[in-house]
């Protein structure tokens, strides 16, 4: 479908073309540099002073600042196919990134600014592209994607709560704002990885599509549901302890049921589908060790939580983003053979941060560094490899 008149198309800067191009460049450098940032803090050989406090930066910004940008990336691109109407481009586009990037910005060197400046800034981004996403969906009535704007508004809520959080000096709602933030995004990532995960295993193995089975993926996702709801309204710590351990056990079997009959095995020569299903694993993963938690095993809840943001997250979104960025700028879905090696280190990264600092913690800080570590090199590879592909012009001619 000719959505765009294609001399006009060749008059804009390719990185404004599509949102995948700005935020996945830009949202993959930062997270390289503040993770970076942060092991040097950690390490002693830098004091960071960002607004709030280190901590609050670290959690805030991996979440808000760097998955934020690759979810509106990949939404912002998406609707284009799902509605065949053009996608945020052009001016639109240069604002949104202009505002994720002076947000970024803020929380790094705005220690000294009103609270009420820097948070105005950062809670704009989502609804302002919640907005932009919702205006194509509604004018062709698709109704089967309209979830992902109350999706990124309850993401803004929990943001919100991060800010109330400093306001008040209370770590506790802090807290609550980044937990509930990570079980949103892993209800996303269950629910576009059980979307796409078929189909490009069966794209890319020559193999069956495995169709759905829909009472195992309401499932799935009702738990992954049920542990977001009874956590946003703090209503989990009314409940016995065995009781969200069966919570947590039940939707970790589900979710594997899912993973298994999607059949790993068949990937392995075919790294654009192995690293996702990996990154797919490390989701029941993350919610068995939060039941084993609940069942009283001694398991802190920085490991569990890090089996989510650096396994399954740090993973799914780096091999998500070296997919779509090829697909997107009509190119074969090849990636460069380097990438093989981002892929494996961004799980030793989520490997070493959470296995390795459990069973040997006497050793935490160089786990922590071998975490950070692998990570830079993991994103720093895709910016280095994807820059040309996200800032030059599709090959084929065609708008985008």
């Amino acid at each position: 479908m000719q959505i765009t008149d294609l001399a006009t198309e060749q008059k804009l800067l390719p990185l404004l073309r599509q949102a995948f191009r700005p935020m996945f460049l830009f949202g993959a450098a930062f997270s390289a540099i503040a993770m970076l940032l942060w092991g040097l803090t950690l390490a002693g050989h830098i004091q960071l002073k960002p607004f709030a406090n280190v901590l609050f930066w670290h959690s805030h910004e991996m979440l808000f600042g760097f998955v934020a940008a690759i979810v509106i990336g990949f939404l912002l691109t998406a609707v284009q196919n799902w509605t065949g109407l053009r996608a945020p481009h052009g001016k639109s586009l240069l604002f949104i990134s202009l505002l994720w990037l002076s947000a970024r910005l803020l929380l790094l060197f705005g220690q000294s600014l009103p609270l009420y400046l820097v948070a105005a800034v950062d809670l704009s981004f989502l609804p302002v592209c919640a907005a932009l996403l919702a205006i194509p969906l509604i004018k062709t009535g698709q109704q089967r994607n309209l979830f992902f704007i109350p999706l990124l508004l309850l993401l803004t809520a929990c943001n919100a709560l991060m800010y109330i959080g400093v306001t008040y000096n209370r770590y506790d709602l802090m807290q609550l704002g980044s937990q509930n933030a990570i079980w949103l995004v892993t209800l996303l990532m269950a629910i576009v990885g059980g979307r796409v995960l078929p189909m490009f295993t069966a794209n890319g193995t020559q193999t069956k599509k495995v169709e759905a089975m829909v009472w195992l993926d309401r499932a799935a996702l009702g738990s992954l549901w049920l542990i977001f709801v009874l956590h946003f309204f703090a209503l989990s710590k009314y409940l016995p302890p065995l009781a969200m351990s069966g919570l947590f056990a039940l939707s970790a079997l589900l979710t594997a049921l899912r993973c298994l009959r999607w059949k790993i095995w068949l990937t392995v020569k075919v790294p654009l589908l192995w690293s996702l299903h990996l990154a797919y694993w490390c989701i029941p993963l993350g919610l068995a060790l939060y039941s084993a938690r609940y069942a009283g095993v001694n398991i802190s809840n920085s490991i569990a939580l890090h089996a989510l943001t650096a396994g399954a997250m740090g993973s799914m979104i780096l091999s998500m983003m070296a997919r779509v960025s090829l697909g997107h700028s009509g190119r074969m879905l090849k990636p460069h053979t380097i990438m093989s090696l981002a892929f494996l280190l961004v799980m030793a990264a989520a490997i070493s941060r959470t296995v390795f600092i459990w069973l040997w913690p006497a050793q935490t800080m160089q786990w922590l560094w071998l975490g950070v570590g692998g990570w830079v090199l993991a994103y720093t590879l895709y910016v280095l490899v994807y820059f040309p592909v996200l800032t030059t012009p599709r090959p084929d001619g065609r708008p985008g």
